[in-house]
């Protein structure tokens, strides 16, 4: 028993000592390996971190390599900014679609694009769109098939006519009221659509026009426009409605004048208006610019198809000659402030057979009823005597201008010749040519360049049927140094006006002061 008890305990040592024996074999091997994995990790890591040094120069060579690539794009930016610019100074030198004339560019009048000399990211940059191009407006449309830009007109007015008096007697002792109105309108409002189609020299001016101080009345809104070609800068022609080029101020310059839409009343009683037609325009030599049209009558606003006579019997030209400069600037006045002599003659003669009805009622806005000096309209029945109305009446009209602009100053003038004869109508015959003329001045000076701008002007008018007159002084604040956005203040003094209606700050009849003050918005 004791013998099988030993070899039995004899057994278990053995088995114990291989198990410890396996044991410490394997934490010796264990060890060794840990030696060899640490030997071997130190030598490695001189190549690890050369590894990471090239890395580290690669990542710093991707760095340079994306700043040369940002500031090319910022370059490449500046740039295209750059030929829009170009772009929009191109589009000032077309031909105004809105006229026929050429309007020179006005680098005031608007601000170019300006990008900035740094970009940080694409992403920290607005997105933008179009063009704009001064006295054009927004461009919104630019294909090879045609382009169209949208330019908006308005102006908000705070008129006082409070100080005229009640009543005026007309030259054939009819005591008549005058209307005395004290009010704020947004006045006017025009969005015009223009640019070419399919050609760049087939072009197109569309456009919508209310007279919001004549709500109520007929052709308080239009709708109009024309279509022109141009063959080169001696030979275009367009068809459509515009104004009858009979006096300076409907050559095609508005809204470019001293006042907000309004003109002295000499202009206002001699002028033609707007209507539709046929014209011609261009160069006679490098100096020398002509319109000459052919319409359907004195104004076809108010005015229906059916109205109209059947012959066209309306003509109208001018003939604009600018010895010394070549040019005279955008309308009155010298903001654009020339630093040479710009000098201007013109001439202009008008001539049309009218007949009562195809006369706008007199309190249509842009009324050009064919009126005497008193402000009476011609076709009143007996105005002339108890037995004579008249029907039809030929109406001629000439008038010469001239101008000087220099380094901020301008003076400008104009002369007005009337003949209305060939009367129709009972009891007519006989009746003798009625003529009447007039003139207007008018005086301006840019007090802060591209700023503040002063000015005075005056006018009147000599007949058989009375002597109206009317004086003026105002103020122009242009709080952006361009056309724009102007803050007009202006104070009147009228003497019997032969003219007036709910559009302009004069009244029919009107005698003594007006004040109006005026925003306007004009690009």
């Amino acid at each position: 028993m004791k013998d099988i008890e030993w070899r039995a305990l004899s057994c278990f040592l053995g088995i114990w000592l291989v198990v410890v024996s396996c044991i410490s074999f394997a934490k010796a091997q264990d060890s060794t390996s840990k030696a060899n994995d640490s030997q071997k990790d130190s030598q490695n890591t001189p190549e690890a971190l050369k590894a990471i040094d090239q890395l580290v120069k690669q990542n710093g060579q991707l760095e340079k390599q994306n700043q040369e690539l940002m500031d090319q794009i910022a370059s490449l930016r500046r740039v295209l900014a750059k030929e829009a610019g170009a772009e929009v100074e191109t589009g000032n030198k077309q031909t105004e679609p809105a006229t026929g004339m050429k309007t020179a560019p006005d680098s005031q009048q608007g601000e170019e694009p300006k990008t900035t000399a740094k970009l940080t990211s694409s992403e920290e940059q607005p997105d933008k769109w179009g063009s704009y191009t001064p006295n054009f407006g927004y461009k919104v449309v630019n294909t090879d098939r045609g382009d169209m830009s949208i330019s908006i007109y308005s102006y908000a007015r705070y008129l006082n006519q409070l100080g005229l008096d009640s009543t005026y007697k007309d030259a054939f002792g009819n005591v008549k009221n005058v209307q005395q109105r004290q009010d704020f309108q947004l006045n006017k409002v025009q969005i015009k659509f223009l640019g070419w189609i399919m050609d760049p020299k087939f072009r197109y001016f569309l456009y919508a026009w209310s007279s919001n101080a004549s709500q109520g009345l007929g052709a308080q809104v239009v709708l109009a426009g024309n279509l022109n070609y141009a063959f080169s800068k001696y030979f275009s022609v367009g068809a459509g409605i515009r104004s009858l080029p009979g006096t300076r101020s409907v050559e095609g310059n508005f809204p470019f004048w001293l006042g907000v839409d309004t003109r002295l009343i000499a202009d206002e009683f001699f002028r033609p208006s707007y209507t539709s037609g046929v014209w011609a325009w261009g160069k006679i030599g490098n100096r020398l610019d002509y319109i000459a049209m052919i319409g359907n009558n004195l104004s076809t606003l108010g005015v229906s198809a059916a109205q109209l006579n059947n012959g066209f019997n309306t003509v109208s030209t001018s003939l604009v000659w600018t010895p010394s400069t070549g040019e005279f600037g955008q309308g009155f006045g010298d903001f654009e402030d020339h630093q040479k002599l710009a000098t201007r003659l013109a001439g202009h003669f008008t001539r049309s057979d009218e007949d009562k009805q195809e006369q706008p009622n007199s309190d249509q806005f842009e009324n050009t009823q064919i009126r005497l000096e008193d402000g009476s309209v011609i076709f009143t029945p007996h105005l002339l005597g108890p037995a004579i109305s008249v029907t039809d009446v030929t109406y001629k009209m000439a008038a010469f201008d001239g101008g000087l602009k220099y380094h901020g100053l301008s003076f400008e003038g104009e002369y007005f010749l009337r003949w209305l004869d060939h009367f129709h109508g009972p009891g007519t015959a006989g009746l003798a040519t009625i003529f009447s003329h007039g003139f207007q001045l008018q005086t301006s000076a840019m007090v802060l360049p591209k700023t503040l701008q002063a000015y005075l002007g005056g006018s009147t008018l000599y007949g058989k049927y009375g002597n109206p007159w009317d004086f003026r002084a105002g103020l122009n604040y242009f709080p952006f140094h361009n056309k724009v956005v102007r803050w007009n203040n202006e104070f009147l003094y009228l003497y019997q006006s032969p003219v007036g209606y709910t559009a302009v700050p004069f009244a029919l009849g009107g005698t003594g002061p007006v004040f109006a003050s005026t925003l306007e918005l004009a690009f």
